[in-house]
């Protein structure tokens, strides 16, 4: 990671959550709970293809998102992707590239932003969660961070060509600590399956936690603005 890689990281964040902000007014809440330092898995809840537009906003450390592969479709939108080190995935697969990947940038200490649904969702209650990211904690011993969003699925709900203004509440959850690894009899590391479960339960809970925080009916809107459910 150059200092040029991060300069540019931080324009185009700017510019990004400037937009958002524009957009989506709204407040954050609960970062305090994201590591100072080091590396961990960010989960956000995921109800529209804008959702990383917001999440954004909870950190000025950069953070390396999973894509999936569809969007590598328009060469130059990839091209860009990569720039910020975001790295795609292959839905409905085990992408052991990207989960290779994924391992890497956990291990050099940057934070990985995953949407465990693994494709967009509907309604109030988080769907199940894909394994990826509760096996990739407890490979890396790194917790896993819930963030819960409000609005964005009334701003752009599946089928719509162009996002509505909406007000937005994003709440930070507690992290998630992965329980310790487990070693086998030649005393290698191993992740169960049984303790991956376990951990995506966690994790679903904590984001439907923040999710529900997030969607709270406790705040108001200005006129001409929609707002969240």
């Amino acid at each position: 990671m150059t200092w040029r890689a991060l300069a540019f990281y931080a324009v185009c964040r700017a510019i990004a959550v400037g937009a958002s902000r524009l957009w989506y007014p709204g407040t954050v809440t609960g970062r305090e709970n994201l590591p100072r330092s080091g590396s961990y898995i960010l989960a956000p809840v995921h109800r529209s293809n804008v959702d990383w537009l917001v999440v954004a906003r909870v950190t000025r450390r950069r953070l390396r998102y999973l894509v999936k592969g569809e969007v590598w479709r328009v060469k130059s939108v990839g091209r860009l992707l990569e720039l910020l080190g975001t790295f795609p995935v292959r839905r409905g697969t085990a992408d052991r590239e990207a989960l290779a990947r994924a391992a890497e940038v956990l291990a050099s200490g940057e934070p990985l932003v995953m949407f465990p649904e693994g494709t967009r969702g509907s309604g109030p209650v988080v769907g199940e969660l894909r394994a990826g990211a509760a096996y990739l904690a407890l490979r890396a011993g790194v917790p896993v961070v819930p963030v819960g969003v409000s609005g964005l699925e009334r701003s752009m709900p599946r089928g719509a060509k162009f996002p509505r203004p909406v007000f937005v509440r994003v709440v930070v959850g507690a992290p998630i600590l992965p329980g310790e690894a487990e070693v086998d009899r030649r005393g290698r590391q191993r992740v169960s399956r049984a303790s991956i479960d376990a951990m995506s339960d966690e994790v679903r809970a904590g984001i439907q936690a923040a999710f529900s925080e997030a969607e709270a009916p406790s705040r108001g809107h200005r006129r001409g603005l929609v707002p969240g459910p």
